[in-house]
């Protein structure tokens, strides 16, 4: 049996990169995988390949009526849902007069009311089914500041507060939620980035499956007792200081 056998996933941003690997990892494991994006042809593709397991469907997580419709559907059709991964989102960033509001007020409806709207959406049907868990992911640019990245800053460490609110009001339900912190991860957001851009203590970047593997933990019951907490995967990069060889 897989560690999470007979379980119901919804994923955000699941057309590529860590989403697509999330929902490879959980269907390996036994779960029905709803993989939502705003990418149609990648994510169906991917949902096609996946098999029975997995579909696909539209979701601008911006929108709340387009999240209420992706729920009640898959509450219709697999009767509900246990796991939401809150892994849709965008960079963009600019010095800092020059960081225009549009673009701003765009990673904010993204990267962090997306995922307020995901973890309003999978209340009812998880209250109802005395449990689940959701995983909000964040990044290590939640727990610290960079240049130029201020709105996406500002939404990561956005979204590390909200998960805790989430997780003690709906703790008393069964349902837990945990944030995620990837450090430099390649992924098409990042493919601009070069490899030695940071220092890695454990002297590479981050992959997909190595995200993908917290969220399989996280979804699974082997974490029933985490809630309200960070997990972070970025190879020490947030412990290290710079500093020369001795």
């Amino acid at each position: 049996m897989g560690r999470v056998e007979g379980k119901v996933a919804i994923i955000t941003g699941a057309a590529r990169g860590m989403g697509e690997a999330d929902a490879r990892r959980l269907v390996e494991e036994g779960a029905k995988v709803v993989l939502t994006d705003v990418l149609d042809d990648q994510g169906e593709a991917v949902a096609a390949e996946l098999g029975e397991g997995a579909r696909y469907r539209h979701l601008d997580v911006s929108d709340a009526e387009q999240w209420k419709a992706v729920v009640e559907e898959t509450v219709a059709d697999w009767g509900g849902v246990d796991v939401l991964v809150n892994n849709a989102g965008i960079a963009n960033g600019a010095e800092l007069h020059r960081f225009r509001h549009d673009k701003w007020q765009q990673i904010l409806d993204v990267n962090l009311t997306g995922t307020f709207y995901g973890c309003q959406a999978v209340t009812e049907t998880m209250i109802a089914a005395g449990g689940g868990s959701i995983i909000n992911v964040s990044s290590i640019e939640g727990m610290r500041g960079t240049p130029w990245a201020h709105g996406y800053v500002a939404a990561k460490w956005a979204v590390r507060g909200l998960t805790k609110s989430v997780a003690l009001e709906l703790a008393p339900h069964g349902i837990r939620c945990n944030s995620l912190h990837p450090g430099l991860v390649r992924t098409p957001i990042t493919e601009g980035i070069p490899d030695d851009m940071i220092p890695i203590p454990l002297g590479r970047l981050g992959t997909v499956e190595d995200v993908a593997n917290f969220v399989l933990f996280l979804a699974s019951d082997e974490s029933s007792y985490a809630t309200a907490t960070e997990f972070v995967v970025d190879g020490g990069t947030i412990n290290g200081i710079p500093h020369k060889q001795l």
